[in-house]
């Protein structure tokens, strides 16, 4: 297989590189924080561009001098990085591929840090910069110290427990009052789908904790098998498909004193718990939603009575969309929302939208006395964070172009990021201060990527990218689709890491169209609704077409429209499983990766948010689903799936094969034993890339290129 990367003794070839060093995300800086003085900053660091193991570091700021403070190597013994399966299924939920420290969580003022290794609590004085393990009970998992710093919170066994770093006593502050029920943990879909992966949260004063009572005795459970290893006995998995029970999530106000007063809200009503926070001189504030996601209310809680009382209530005809951040306090009581106006998510003040048209509001990472930061688009390509201060103005806070993330504290800044012609940097940033760049250990780029063209394709415009091969190639190319498409994600984005694996699958001979249609974010909330009332594989196939054709028009005589093929993971893959049944006359060939193929078999929360409740929509299920096409498949088919998948199970696979099988349709199906939803075993990752481009060009008649 020929591979135009460099491959001296000293160089590996393109997909190893990717494979070894996790996507060139191993070795950056990563989960940084800024403490309030702006004196440190906190962060994990691998060793080197192939170490998975995180090591916790803290850079003073004012000496420019880096040390770490817990390197899992010297607290741990070899082999003792053996976790827990809820923090197998945290990290799962996180897709989180490295080891060692991936998490942790500090005190108020930055000076203690906890986090679990190996199922153990950690504790770390950041200002020391020493470490040690807590005699605590495990395994542990998602330990978080008190505001004052005094206590640490974990849950073990279910238990949500709280150790005095003073005195060391340990004790359980909540226990399960059943074999179903744990404290303190986030339950499926709050982590699958509600951006929410954790399960307590501490009193402003360190004193008492919110604490999720999860209760998954309604859910149904199903099982899932190693075959490669019959010897092991399969996992029990409680998996809320739509149109089933999902976990009973419970909220109460726990105390150090022992005292447990329940949280009461209308969860007939409400039954998802979306988000819970706990800001200085306010009441806790929560987050509620509706089942069929139309309807949701922020609540205020009184913590001595477990009372609480509506401060805000949204609606929509079609659904909802949770915004990490908020609602929140703002510091002078006002409430933080967003605001679906139009073609635009906006921020609001106590109901008022504060932010202009055509800014849209992804996320609130910080509240303030300086305002508000908010990650936000204007175009869906560029990404970055924004300040919205009291007074109404605003202010951009990271370059124009380009992918950014901004942490802060007492006048420091850390500003992570990528543009289209750059690798990603982490650049500290103080006024009295020369600017600093947090030393990367990650591999470096092998060559320079990016799309030949970004332009609107069809009538909708849909945000389309062409990647050629960087070596000029004769005659017509075959073309490659390689899409997301789908709500919660877009691939056409202002970072260059964002499209090194495209410029290296357009290197193998293909011009390469990445199209981000209709649903996908950055677009506001019009344009994610496009694919409401059941139209969702109708719209998302469509606009793929659509960017196909007017790649071609835009590269006349470029492109071969005779050979086209589409691959894609999760959605993606649903989406290429979907075109290749129901388009034939456009597409050729699909490589789909782990792809819904029966959406009655994906989680509530996500499903029914798009289609409705499979009891009342049944129709909506039907024109959705693979399976009544699989007699009409004329094309070549390669279906991959991990075996130990908990998010996308590999029933869907099979029983799309089963149903071209009984249709006798040949197809392939490559299962991956021991692999989950994400694919970051090196060989796994690294030969899946190779296989899919010997596929293509079998199934598209493409020799390789010369080297």
């Amino acid at each position: 297989m020929t591979d135009p990367t460099p491959s001296g003794p000293d160089e590996l070839t393109f997909p190893r590189l990717s494979a070894r060093s996790q996507r060139f995300r191993l070795g950056a800086p990563r989960t940084v924080t800024v403490s309030p003085d702006g004196e440190r900053v906190v962060f994990v660091r691998s060793g080197g561009p192939f170490d998975r193991v995180g090591r916790l570091l803290v850079l003073d700021v004012r000496s420019g001098q880096e040390r770490v403070v817990v390197d899992p190597h010297t607290l741990l013994s070899a082999g003792e990085e053996d976790l827990p399966p809820q923090e197998r299924a945290r990290r799962e939920r996180l897709r989180e591929g490295a080891g060692g420290v991936t998490a942790y969580a500090v005190d108020r003022d930055c000076r203690v840090a906890a986090l679990a290794l190996g199922g153990r609590v950690v504790v770390a004085d950041l200002v020391a910069g020493t470490a040690r393990l807590l005699g605590t009970a495990t395994p542990a998992v998602d330990p978080r110290p008190s505001p004052t710093g005094g206590h640490v919170a974990y849950v073990a066994g279910g238990a949500l427990r709280a150790v005095s770093l003073d005195a060391g006593d340990d004790r359980p502050l909540a226990e399960p009052d059943g074999p179903d029920v744990t404290w303190g943990l986030a339950d499926f879909v709050a982590a699958e789908e509600m951006h929410r992966y954790r399960g307590f949260w501490w009193s402003p004063d360190g004193e008492r904790l919110l604490a999720a009572r999860v209760d998954e005795s309604p859910v149904q459970r199903w099982h899932i098998a190693d075959p490669a290893h019959p010897e092991r006995p399969a996992t029990e998995l409680a998996y809320p498909a739509a149109g089933t029970a999902n976990a009973d999530v419970r909220l109460a106000c726990l105390g150090l004193d022992g005292s447990q007063v329940p949280v009461q809200w209308d969860a007939s009503q409400f039954p998802y718990l979306a988000s819970v926070s706990w800001a200085s001189g306010f009441d806790p504030l929560l987050h509620v939603q509706a089942r069929d996601q139309r309807s949701a209310r922020a609540l205020a809680v009184d913590a001595a009575s477990g009372a609480t009382r509506v401060v805000h209530e949204q609606s929509d005809e079609h659904w909802l969309e949770l915004v990490p951040g908020a609602p929140a306090w703002l510091p002078d009581g006002r409430l933080l929302t967003t605001l679906d106006d139009g073609d635009t998510r906006r921020l609001a003040v106590d109901g008022a939208a504060v932010t202009p048209p055509g800014l849209q509001v992804e996320a609130v990472t910080a509240v303030d006395s300086d305002g508000v930061v908010f990650s936000g688009t204007s175009d869906g390509y560029s990404a970055g964070p924004w300040l919205w201060r009291a007074d109404g103005t605003l202010e951009r806070l990271a370059p124009a172009e380009g992918v950014f993330s901004l942490q802060r504290g007492g006048g420091t800044v850390v500003l992570t990021g990528s543009t289209p012609t750059t690798q990603a940097a982490t650049r500290v940033c103080r006024p009295d201060r020369p600017e600093q760049v947090l030393r990367s250990d990650a591999a470096r780029f092998p060559f320079p990527a990016a799309p030949d063209s970004i332009f609107a394709a069809g009538p909708r415009g849909v945000r389309t990218a062409v990647v050629l091969p960087r070596a000029q190639a004769e005659g017509p190319l075959p073309v490659l689709l390689d899409p997301y498409g789908g709500p919660g994600h877009r691939e056409v984005v202002a970072a260059q890491g964002a499209w090194l694996e495209p410029q290296w699958l357009a290197d193998q001979g293909f011009a390469v169209v990445v199209a981000d249609g209709r649903g996908t974010p950055g677009r506001g909330p019009r344009w994610e609704r496009e694919i409401a009332g059941g139209r969702w594989a109708q719209a998302v196939l469509e606009d793929q077409v659509d960017a196909l054709r007017a790649a071609a028009e835009r590269y006349p005589g470029r492109l071969d429209l005779s050979r086209v093929a589409i691959r894609g993971w999760s959605f993606g893959g649903y989406l290429a499983a979907l075109a290749v049944l129901r388009r034939p006359d456009v597409f050729c060939a699909a490589i789909a990766g782990a792809p819904v193929t029966d959406w009655s078999l994906y989680d509530t929360h996500y499903t029914e948010r798009y289609l409705g409740s499979p009891a009342e929509h049944p129709d909506r299920y039907a024109a959705n689903s693979l399976l009544d096409d699989a007699p009409g498949l004329q094309r070549p088919l390669l279906l991959i799936h991990g075996l130990a998948d908990d998010n996308v199970v590999a029933a869907h696979t099979l029983r799309l094969s089963t149903a071209l099988l009984a249709a006798g349709r040949p197809h392939t199906v490559l299962p991956l034993s021991g692999v989950s939803h994400m694919t970051p075993q090196e060989s796994v990752a690294e030969n899946l890339l190779l296989l899919q481009v010997e596929f293509l060009r079998d199934a598209l008649r493409r020799p390789a290129p010369p080297d």
